[in-house]
Parts: C-alpha cells; structure tokens; sequence
C-alpha cells in the first residue's frame, strides 16, 4: 500500500499518515460563510483538500474514506448583508451556497460525502454547549454562553502560542460579564431582527466555533484522522475547536492530524478590494478564464507556500493544458502512473506532479498523460471546449498569409504583411514565419470568433 506523508500543523513535522481505522478514513475541512461570491482565496483549501481526498480514495478505497465540508449559514456578515439588501436570510444562503457549489465544480472540485448547514445542527450544538457547561468549561452570563480557556490546559498548543500571548496580540471582545478576555462564545442572544433559536440561556444563536466542533463528532465521531483549513483559521477558529471538542469529549482526540494551506496573492500583493486587485471566482470564469486553468495554477504551488495568483500564470497554465489535451485527446485509458501517486503521497507535491506530466506530454507518452490529467481533475470525460480543437481550417489563413507575404517581398510593401499577421495575433493565434513557410498555432488567448471574422 502507498505510503502517504503529510505535514501535521499540531506538531511540525511531516510525518507518516496513519489512519485511525483504514476502514474508515475521516477528514472535516471548514468550508464558507455564504453570504457572497467565493473569492479566489476561498478556492484554494478546496483545490487542496480535494486533491487529498483523491487521494485518500484511490489508496484506500472510495468506500472507505468520509469526507466532510461545512458550511456557515449562521452568522453576523449574513445578517449584515439581508439588513442591506432587504432580502430574507433564507434566501441569500440558499443561494450563495449554490454559487459556491457551482463554482467550484468549474474546478473541477468533487462534492465531499457530507456537506452540513450549520442551521441544520442547533441542538447538537445546544447539547454540546449544555455538556460543556455541566463539566464546568464553560459558563452562561446574560444570555450568553462562554468557553473558559483556562479550564483546558492544553489551550494554544496548535498555533503555538501562550494564553499571556494571545491576549496581547489578538482583538479580543471585551465584555463585563467575561472572567476572562480570551473566553470565548459558545451561544449569544439574538435580537428580534436576527435568527435566533430557542436555549436555556436566551432566544439566540451560536457562536462561530461551536459548529464545526458539533458538526464533526455528529458526522465523524469523537475522533477522526485529518482536519483541515486555510492557515488563518489555526488561530482563533481551530485551537478554539480543539479546546471545546477535547473537553465535551475527553474520550476522544478530536483530529488526529491537521492541515493547513498557506494564503493566496496577486501579482506578488495581498488581495484586497483597497488595492483593486480582489475578484471571485466566477469574476476569473466569467472573463474566460476556464476553471481548469484556475485549478492548475493553483496545483503548481505547493500547498503549504504562498500561492502568487498572476495573468502570465493563468496564460501559460492555459496554453500548456491545450498542448496536453491534443495529446491526450485519442489516448487509451491506463491506471494512473505510480510516480504521480508517490509524489502526490509526499505531502502534497503538487508542483511535482505537473513536472510529472509534463515529462509524459514530452515523451509522448499520451495515455500516462491522459491518466494524470484525470487523477489531478483536470481532464474529466472529454477535452474541454474552449480547448478543443479550432474548427476553422488555420492551413488556409497560413496560405493566404504565404501568398501576401510572397507579394510584399516583390513588391517590398509589407503594410498588408503586418495587418493581416497582427489581425491574427488579435484573434489569439501564434504567428510563426520563416524560409520554411508559414505556420499558426492556437495561442492560450485563442479566438475562434475573432478568426471567423477574417474570412
């Protein structure tokens, strides 16, 4: 069996993974707050752990492995955002939930086997709140209820960090009826314009942590194998999660392994709608930037580095997967290459697995191309059709390319030359003269409209 690897955030170390029970294969990965459009950043973790849970199926198989992501349909932006725009929360969940869903089926992102709505888990999470409450970790004040954290000892172990250092860094909320600055919420009361539920503490909601922590023991028990996020969760949504779960379920470990995938910039800058440099998926899909060149920048960095969002990237990740597609496009089927897998089973080594494929397109060996392609999701049952191969004949713009050109050198006029050529180049086809003759090549930025055009 394929020996998997993979970085613990808990401990530092990469190290051997090994299940729990190989029969049973569980992962949770927080997923959104739907309230709006998933920006680029929120793609990434999903790229990251779905390649995981590829791989996890194809070692120990699909009826072995449980894969959970969340969703945050309960929370303080939501209520901002029906306050503004007059629509019921209901609605707007609803909706940007299938935004998502959507979205990240364009890259080519496998729906997880559970995907929990936090609205759906209220009394478990009122059950655990209850349970932590009679343990004495937690304690109800005005209607709300709070996690002691110095009731866990083991609290910071995660991010590293001493209480002492988290208070003085982190913006903490400060209440008159906190014993502590660092207690946090587990449940908070809710006026009559917000969603609220009936508890023994006040008509309310609950806090952000306590779902995921709810939602994991009900679907994946009070142990499982991976956890995983974006690295600016580690602190204060995971270690808060790790605190509340251990001492609601001392029985348990909670998450045996965690994961975390570094932050997402562009063009070398933090995203920010300040520097004019933020946009959602589906801005990036809806400018013709097909979803399987999204996944495959994102692939070509390694999970736990920074990952530089750039145009030249998105071009050249578009033009190379055009290249692949004409060679796997008539390819026979073939299990995935063994070296794929051993460099996917090494924590993750994304970047390593495209130098892998490339090394098949350059030796043409198309169907371990095919293969790769498919395991990675990058390459489903047919070539994608803005991939596909142009149905207008670029022979006969090169003849007549040929022929103006033969012209010009007689008459040594090349006006005509040069506008045909960069009417071509508009078009998005590369332009390639020599002695030889003339040859056109689809470019990344390939129009096919644009070449209709010019007959």
């Amino acid at each position: 069996m394929t020996t998997i690897k993979l970085h613990n955030s808990k401990n530092r170390q990469k190290q051997v993974f090994t299940p729990i029970d190989a029969q049973n294969v569980r992962m949770y990965v927080c997923g959104p707050t739907v309230y709006d459009r998933a920006h680029l950043g929120n793609a990434r973790p999903v790229v990251v752990f779905d390649i995981l849970n590829r791989l996890l199926r194809h070692v120990y198989g699909d009826a072995h492995v449980t894969y959970a992501r969340n969703f945050t349909d309960v929370d303080d932006k939501i209520n901002a955002r029906a306050a503004e725009s007059g629509r019921e929360i209901a609605e707007i969940t609803a909706e940007t939930t299938a935004w998502f869903l959507d979205d990240m089926a364009e890259l080519g992102a496998i729906e997880p086997d559970h995907m929990p709505r936090a609205t759906q888990y209220i009394p478990q999470m009122v059950e655990m709140i209850e349970g932590l409450i009679a343990k004495g970790h937690a304690y109800a004040a005005e209607g709300h209820v709070l996690f002691s954290v110095e009731s866990y000892k083991e609290y910071g172990a995660l991010s590293g960090r001493s209480v002492d250092d988290m208070i003085a860094g982190a913006r903490v909320e400060v209440a008159p009826y906190k014993r502590n600055p660092m207690d946090f919420v587990l449940w908070k009361p809710s006026t009559d314009d917000q969603p609220g539920w009936e508890s023994p503490w006040s008509h309310g909601r609950p806090g952000w942590h306590i779902e995921c922590s709810a939602m994991a023991y009900d679907l994946l028990g009070d142990s499982f194998d991976i956890h995983g996020g974006g690295n600016d969760l580690m602190f204060p949504h995971h270690e808060n999660e790790i605190a509340q779960s251990c001492c609601a379920h001392p029985e348990g470990q909670f998450a045996s392994l965690w994961i975390h995938n570094e932050m997402l910039q562009v063009e070398g800058k933090k995203m920010s709608k300040s520097l004019g440099n933020f946009f959602t998926v589906r801005d990036l899909l809806d400018k013709g930037i097909p979803g399987e060149v999204i996944r495959f920048v994102f692939l070509s960095t390694h999970y736990g580095k920074p990952m530089d969002w750039t145009e030249k990237k998105a071009e050249e990740a578009k033009a190379t997967l055009r290249k692949w597609y004409a060679l796997a496009d008539d390819a026979a089927d073939a299990e995935t290459p063994e070296t794929l897998i051993e460099a996917l089973a090494d924590d993750l080594n994304t970047s390593k697995a495209l130098t892998i494929l490339h090394g098949f397109a350059s030796a043409n060996d198309t169907s371990a191309l095919k293969a790769g392609l498919q395991f990675l999701g990058l390459l489903n049952e047919a070539i994608p059709a803005w991939a596909a191969a142009p149905s207008v004949d670029l022979s006969v713009f090169a003849d007549r390319l040929a022929t103006v050109r033969e012209k010009a050198m007689e008459t040594k006029d090349f006006s005509a030359v040069d506008e045909l050529k960069n009417a071509l180049i508009d078009a998005g086809v590369e332009v390639r003269m020599s002695k030889a003759g003339v040859e056109l090549v689809p470019a990344s930025n390939f129009d096919e409209a644009k070449l209709e055009a010019l007959k």
